[in-house]
């Protein structure tokens, strides 16, 4: 992300502006890898906005080029299927249940059409951590919006939205399966979540025998300055 060779491809559109918001930590802390900062960017960002825990040890480096980058087309397509989650996660070691703990973080943020092409919010609470992106997803009739974007879905009141990816997850019987169960259970959401969570964060890194835990996070963010 660092190189224009992947943050360049259209599906990482906006993350620039996160990346800049971090960037002074960085600037402060150099020995810091960007790997390690992101990464536990992120950890902190669920956590603050009312989420789990999220297991995090240090140890990622930065390679020195953007040579190793991966090629465009890798993330997930949020116009695509059940196939094609299976396909994209899958292929990173992932099984049905964690594929839909990691999509039920669609609960946070909104699209926008300057980035994604799409628009609007999963939920009402945009920036709490919840299990409503499932109960919204099961709970609420869904209908084509009628506009000049790429194909999505909203709510009878026309104040929420659903990608086509969001619903395949209720037409496959296996992803359905486990979207019932968070809505009806946010505390097993957060364990599945985190836990699928931390192992995204770690998939290929080789890791030192130091690890920090959940409860870690706040003296290393005090040591950056917050």
């Amino acid at each position: 992300m660092r190189f224009a060779s992947e943050s360049d491809h259209p599906a990482n559109n906006g993350l620039k502006i996160a990346r800049d918001l971090i960037e002074p930590i960085k600037k402060k802390y150099p020995s810091l890898s960007y790997a390690d900062l992101w990464t536990l960017a992120g950890v902190v960002a669920v956590e603050e906005m009312g989420g789990p825990k999220i297991p995090w040890r240090p140890g990622r480096t930065d390679v020195v080029d953007g040579s190793t980058c991966t090629p465009d087309g890798r993330l997930p397509d949020a116009g695509k299927g059940p196939s094609h989650v299976r396909d994209v996660f899958g292929r990173m070691g992932f099984n049905d249940q964690e594929m839909v703990a990691l999509i039920g973080a669609h609960a946070l943020g909104r699209c926008h059409t300057d980035r994604s092409g799409f628009d609007g919010p999963w939920t009402h609470s945009p920036i709490t951590f919840s299990n409503y992106f499932y109960i919204n997803l099961i709970e609420k009739h869904w209908t084509p919006k009628s506009w000049k974007g790429p194909v999505q879905f909203e709510d009878e009141k026309k104040e929420l939205m659903m990608l086509p990816a969001d619903l395949a997850l209720t037409k496959d019987p296996e992803f359905r399966k486990w979207v019932e169960i968070y809505a009806k259970d946010e505390e097993l959401w957060f364990k599945d979540f985190a836990s699928a969570f931390s192992k995204l964060l770690e998939l290929g890194v080789q890791f030192p025998k130091q690890e920090v835990s959940p409860s870690g996070l706040r003296g290393i963010l005090a040591k950056l300055g917050f």
